[in-house]
């Protein structure tokens, strides 16, 4: 069976991350995610820390976090983590 397929099966939820963005430029990060079709979920978790979180299927991942990058040497970005997704622990 595909690896893919396999790692989806084992896992159904997809992966989660926390991003705290540059208030200014938020909306750029956000046009960015929302341009690049079905690589992530994102969602403003906290407006007053400028904290998203995104939904990333596992098949996007390294989609992801290439954009990840980028948006963090642009300056976008400040600091990004991955976590437990919280539907997990909710």
């Amino acid at each position: 069976m595909d690896t893919q397929i396999t790692s989806y099966l084992q896992s159904p939820l997809c992966l989660y991350y926390l991003v705290r963005v540059d208030r200014p430029r938020a909306w750029f990060m956000a046009a960015v995610m929302r341009g690049t079709e079905h690589v992530c979920f994102d969602r403003a978790l906290d407006k007053k820390e400028n904290i998203f979180e995104f939904f990333v299927p596992h098949a996007t991942e390294s989609i992801f976090l290439e954009l990840i990058a980028y948006l963090e040497k642009e300056g976008v970005v400040l600091e990004w983590h991955k976590q437990e997704n919280r539907f997990l622990t909710d």
